[in-house]
């Protein structure tokens, strides 16, 4: 699934499966099984364990290569927190795009694997000095100011002989998102500087007074899983418009602008993604619109795409251990659940879990399937389609796992994080270990 538009209402292979949510190298095989970039899964899990997720490495470069052709012009950023690994560094990299980080944690991975500080942004709504002061340290390319505080400790930071390009996140009060807790363009929450009460430009005077701060652009970030290209083209106008007023109080034409990412991906048939192309059609000619009305030059786009680039190239493996009936419901219990996947707990996010390995002999069936942690909302998928046979033992595959899974996850319940398996042309290799016992020992140092 590398169009990065919206999938029809089934993509079915001659057996009859859906195949609409997983990457374009998905295939079936024979006894129910399916592969991956040319790797069954059943073999995966079998070597691997699980849960484990497995990422292809093709469907990767092809969305990394989709924005590159569909923003020709403008700089791509992959957002790190979507998934971070050294293998995703380099993707990324050969594959020409920058990276957004967040923290020194992310900024430190990147370079280590070899990626160019001077190609990074750094976010952050509550930057440590640690954060700052890496950030500098390493030269990272942009450091985007997002609260008045950062001004005063980033100069102070560089020095009088220091320099640094900076841009300044604006709140442009356009709600946008699939979930209010993903939702960070409105000026009720805790990310930029509103424009309606001023702020923004107040940040925008002190940061042109500080000689150590070269102001490159504005920045925003509407939200996450936004499916409709009408909120960005807002978002166009509202900071063209704040531009114009910068021109005209303090002389100054910024030359770059922002738009974060936030693209949506669909994790259930039917869903809406974001049509990327008409993104990019849209806020391009919204752009130079906004510019010729308010007699501007065009300022350079930035983009920064995570869970479209991401997210539908990863599934998760599961084994079932348990089914039971409680009520009217059929609880179908896997072998992980919130400590590697917390988005259903915290936004309601739901999957279409598959049966792999063999074939079913009964017909599907409403199921919910659940987690193993010890909390009664550690629920993977609500009313997903499994076979009414549906045993332990079984394996199941879960689509769209690329994104905010294993980055978010937990060491709730001391269970361990799992592995991260890349396969491409047929062969599998191991990126990311699985987290052990004698890993939480490691950092428990007291007696």
């Amino acid at each position: 699934m590398t169009t990065l538009h919206t999938p029809p209402e089934t993509t079915a292979t001659p057996d009859g499966s859906d195949l609409s949510l997983w990457p374009a190298s998905t295939r079936c095989l024979p006894g129910g099984d399916l592969s991956v970039g040319g790797v069954p899964i059943t073999g995966i899990a079998d070597r691997f364990g699980t849960p484990v997720y497995l990422l292809d490495e093709g469907e990767v470069r092809a969305r990394c290569r989709a924005y590159r052709r569909a923003f020709p012009d403008a700089g791509v950023f992959y957002a790190a927190k979507a998934f971070l690994s050294r293998a995703m560094v380099r993707w990324a990299d050969e594959e020409g795009l920058g990276l957004d980080v967040c923290s020194a944690g992310e900024l430190r991975l990147a370079v280590t694997a070899g990626f160019p500080p001077g190609d990074m942004v750094l976010h952050g709504n509550a930057k440590s000095p640690h954060d700052l002061e890496t950030a500098l340290r390493l030269g990272v390319g942009r450091v985007v100011i997002d609260s008045p505080s950062e001004i005063a400790r980033l100069a102070a930071a560089l020095g009088p002989d220091g320099r640094q390009k900076v841009m300044i996140r604006v709140a442009p009060g356009i709600s946008a998102g699939g979930h209010d807790k993903i939702r960070t363009g409105t000026e009720d929450q805790k990310f930029g500087l509103a424009i309606s009460d001023g702020s923004a430009q107040h940040a925008v005077a002190r940061v042109l007074d500080r000689p150590e701060l070269q102001l490159t652009g504005l920045h925003c970030h509407l939200g996450s899983q936004i499916s409709s290209v009408k909120p960005y083209a807002t978002a166009v106008r509202r900071m063209v418009g704040l531009m114009a007023r910068i021109r005209d109080a303090h002389g100054v034409v910024l030359p770059e602008l922002d738009l974060g990412g936030g693209h949506a991906v669909a994790y259930r048939p039917g869903e809406r993604a974001l049509d990327v192309d008409r993104l990019a059609r849209t806020v391009r000619a919204a752009l130079a619109d906004s510019c010729a009305a308010a007699r501007l030059p065009v300022p350079r786009l930035l983009v920064e795409p995570g869970r479209a680039v991401v997210g539908p190239a990863g599934v998760a493996l599961y084994r079932v251990l348990a089914v039971k009936h409680t009520g009217e419901r059929l609880f179908v219990a896997v072998d992980g659940g919130m400590g590697d996947n917390p988005r259903p707990a915290l936004y309601g996010v739901r999957y279409t879990p598959r049966l792999v390995g063999r074939l079913p002999a009964a017909a599907p069936r409403a199921v919910t399937v659940v987690g193993r942690h010890c909390e009664a909302g550690d629920v993977l998928a609500a009313d997903a389609g499994l076979p009414g046979d549906v045993r332990p033992g079984d394996l199941l595959a879960v689509p769209v796992s690329g994104a905010y899974h294993l980055s978010m996850a937990s060491g709730y319940n001391l269970v361990g994080r799992p592995p991260v398996v890349a396969v491409t042309e047929g062969r599998a290799r191991l990126l990311v270990r699985r987290e052990t016992a004698a890993d939480f020992r490691s950092r428990d140092v007291g007696l």
